[in-house]
């Protein structure tokens, strides 16, 4: 922060109240209320995971995990390493190939999909791309493509409205980055065979362990018609043709945190305890509505998702309305955000490095709607004095 721009937070009066917690971070994303890491069960730190104990705490997670989200019945669900980022190579690596390929992409991560089918696997797609602040087009996908997608793009605020758009009757497969969409959107998961998530994301839990989530026609690709390359034991899904149950049951492929399991049955607590999935839901939307309140009222801040049908209700992006200059506007950016953490008023909510100028403000169920409205008058504070 320069001189001029600490003279000028000076002279600006500031709001009288502050957010009881500034946190406001798309990833890790705030702990649940009431987090606090003394209430967390360690007795099965220090344990092998593989042992009776260890073996338990993983089956659990994956098992309340599969009834808050209201997978099927008939849905897998396993914990895997490497956070979504994981989850999603291990999809693309180990089933694409054997069909025609859609990849849709938005935003930096969909993008990073688009660059690891193109470059490092050299698969013939058709990419459909829009700018940030906009969805690609999603109508007329061949049912016999296989899709891939993210439901919620992170770093630009965009998701997809609905999946009416994917075939009930496909033969391909739909694959769904959904990390910053689950716990926090309404998926229609019997439109998605493959799906993916992390646990930082909207329910505040810590970072490095993702979830895959398999339909039965996913499964049954894996097991008649898999992708056709070597694969590294970290991406091994099948053994001599069948599935790795033992993944779903609790079985990881590689060392988890107990830790980490500790902190994600405390989330699954928290979530269950504010009324599930529903609850979840209608607090993402409350703090996106409490944020889009305030935005209506600053002249010098808009959505950068103009359409409310395609706008994230967690990680919501904003853009400066006067974008006259770009370099001048990353730099305020940067000054804007490190005066609100100097001040402790909020945390980590300038944009993603990638994304025009402006905000991206986390407004999953693990943030307080208070704290929004809190958090508004802050922002114009901040504003005037970056001037």
């Amino acid at each position: 922060m320069t001189e001029a721009v600490a003279a000028q937070a000076l002279r600006a009066p500031k709001p009288a109240a502050k957010p009881d917690r500034p946190n406001f971070s798309s990833g890790p994303c705030a702990k649940p209320p009431g987090w606090s890491a003394d209430k967390l069960d360690t007795s099965a730190l220090g344990r092998s995971h593989r042992g009776a104990v260890g073996k338990a705490k993983l089956a659990e997670a994956i098992e309340r995990t599969h009834a808050l989200l209201r997978l099927p019945a008939d849905y897998k669900l396993g914990i895997v390493p490497a956070s979504d980022t994981g989850a999603m190579e291990m999809a693309i690596w180990s089933l694409l190939g054997t069909r025609p390929l859609t990849m849709l992409a938005w935003e930096s991560f969909g993008a990073g999909w688009v660059t690891d089918v193109a470059k490092q696997l050299k698969l013939d797609a058709e990419i459909r791309t829009a700018e940030y602040g906009r969805i690609a087009e999603l109508g007329g996908i061949d049912p016999a493509s296989d899709i891939v997608f993210t439901w919620n793009g992170t770093t630009s605020g965009v998701r997809v409205p609905n999946a009416d758009w994917i075939a009930v009757d496909r033969s391909g497969l739909s694959i769904c980055d959904a990390t910053s969409a689950a716990f926090a959107q309404d998926i229609d998961w019997p439109k998605i065979d493959v799906g993916t998530f992390s646990w930082q994301k909207a329910l505040g839990g810590e970072a490095a362990h993702g979830m895959i989530v398999l339909s039965p026609r996913a499964v049954e690709r894996l097991e008649r018609n898999p992708a056709p390359r070597p694969l590294p034991k970290i991406f091994r899904l099948t053994k001599s043709g069948k599935l790795i149950e033992g993944i779903f049951k609790g079985e990881t492929i590689n060392t988890p945190s107990l830790l980490a399991v500790e902190d994600w049955l405390f989330c699954l607590d928290w979530a269950e305890s504010v009324g599930g999935l529903e609850a979840l839901i209608a607090r993402a939307d409350s703090n996106a509505a409490a944020l889009d309140r305030w935005m209506q009222s600053a002249d010098w801040i808009d959505h950068l998702a103009a359409d409310p049908a395609i706008r994230s209700n967690t990680s919501v992006c904003l853009q400066f309305a006067d974008r006259s200059d770009e370099e001048a506007n990353r730099a305020r950016q940067k000054s804007l955000g490190k005066l609100l953490e100097q001040e402790r008023a909020a945390y980590d909510l300038t944009a993603y490095r990638d994304a025009p100028p402006g905000l991206r403000i986390w407004c999953g169920a693990t943030v307080e709607t208070s704290d929004i409205e809190a958090l508004g008058p802050w922002l114009d504070w901040a504003w005037e004095a970056t001037a």
